[in-house]
């Protein structure tokens, strides 16, 4: 039989009812096993007898460990390959910024260092998006929420983690019910997370946007968006035949008028697919009746997985000035962080390093939480 995380909530509850055991021992057990990391169930104090017993046979501390942590040159960035229990490996990234530099609204930033977490939600992906690593290693599972939260425990001694952001391998929203309570946990004590520091992530599967905003108010939404028309969408991401443009839309406008938050539109530059004039300006028209932040992405190489090149700065700027100047759209782009140890936004793919390095950082601007 195989064990199931400490930070597998639903189970652990469920568990416990079943034994006359109230759930609100849960959290004191958390808070135990991170301020213990090696510690022993029998170490835990004051739980109920009962306890002790049901925690040795079904459950462990942590499902996962971690295999081995890669920084970036600039220590700015860290990798971390972690283990499941099923001998499978999802990555997860620290990235670390400091909020005190640049400016949000032409105003001077308040803040100081801090450190953002991406997690992975599957092993692989089943989008296929031809311009991403993951999606070159096919779909093989759903992760467990505990497994989920494991990485957010893992990146935690390691950094103190204030952001979360589901961008790592898979779609979030196709694993909802394990993102949905691993959003619980990391919200809920001991780790307090605030729904508006967690960001989720996705290609646009419709029927999830708007059950997530009821679920889980207050949370960000991310959009991969990356074309704004559908042929050229469906041409670099399969799945979006799937789901219409034009029913995405509609989607975000509901998902908009319920949360009456920003959304995050995720953009990739590809040269000469998606980074022409024409194509700010169509994207411009599209979004212009949403309140929206544009982030767009330099594309990062994942070797001979795919034959796409980045655009150049100059078209880059240009897109970015056409969608700020004519669109009065707020549109950052985003500081390249990680490629070195294959760390960037679209770079995940399981590669089992042959080395385990560490070091400080120095921190960057934030370009990411823009709710500071």
């Amino acid at each position: 039989m195989a064990y199931k995380s400490a930070f597998d909530f639903s189970v652990m509850k469920s568990e416990f009812e079943k034994a006359g055991i109230k759930h609100h021992f849960i959290p004191l057990i958390w808070k135990h096993v991170l301020q213990n990391p090696n510690c022993q169930w029998d170490e835990i104090p004051s739980l109920p007898s009962a306890a002790y017993p049901l925690l040795n046979s079904k459950f462990k501390l942590s499902t996962s460990a971690l295999h081995s942590v890669i920084n970036s040159n600039d220590k700015v960035t860290t990798k971390l390959l972690i283990k499941l229990q099923n001998g499978e490996f999802v990555e997860a990234v620290i990235m670390r910024y400091d909020t005190r530099l640049g400016k949000y609204d032409g105003k001077p930033r308040t803040g100081g260092p801090r450190s953002t977490l991406c997690v992975s939600s599957q092993v692989g992906c089943k989008m296929g998006c031809k311009f991403c690593a993951t999606g070159s290693m096919g779909y093989k599972s759903n992760l467990s929420s505990g497994e989920i939260v494991e990485q957010l425990v893992h990146a935690s001694r390691i950094s103190t983690i204030r952001n979360v952001v589901f961008m790592g391998m898979g779609e979030p929203l196709n694993n909802y019910a394990s993102v949905v309570e691993a959003i619980r946990v990391m919200t809920a004590s001991p780790f307090q997370l605030s729904p508006k520091k967690i960001t989720v992530s996705t290609v646009g599967i419709i029927h999830a946007i708007n059950k997530l905003q009821t679920d889980i108010p207050n949370l960000n939404l991310a959009v991969s968006l990356h074309a704004p028309v559908q042929d050229i969408r469906c041409q670099i991401m399969p799945a979006a035949r799937a789901f219409p443009l034009e029913r995405l839309m509609n989607a975000l406008r509901e998902y908009q008028n319920n949360s009456q938050q920003k959304i995050f539109i995720e953009y990739i530059m590809l040269d000469g697919v998606n980074d022409e004039e024409q194509q700010a300006h169509q994207l411009g028209k599209l979004l212009e009746t949403l309140q929206v932040v544009i982030n767009l992405i330099p594309f990062n190489p994942i070797g001979t997985l795919s034959h796409f090149s980045t655009s150049n700065d100059q078209k880059v700027t240009r897109f970015q000035k056409i969608l700020r100047g004519t669109y009065n759209i707020r549109t950052t782009v985003r500081k390249q962080m990680g490629q070195d140890i294959s760390g960037a936004c679209g770079q995940l793919v399981v590669s089992l390093p042959d080395k385990r390095s560490t070091g400080s950082a120095d921190p960057l601007t934030d370009i990411e939480d823009l709710r500071i």
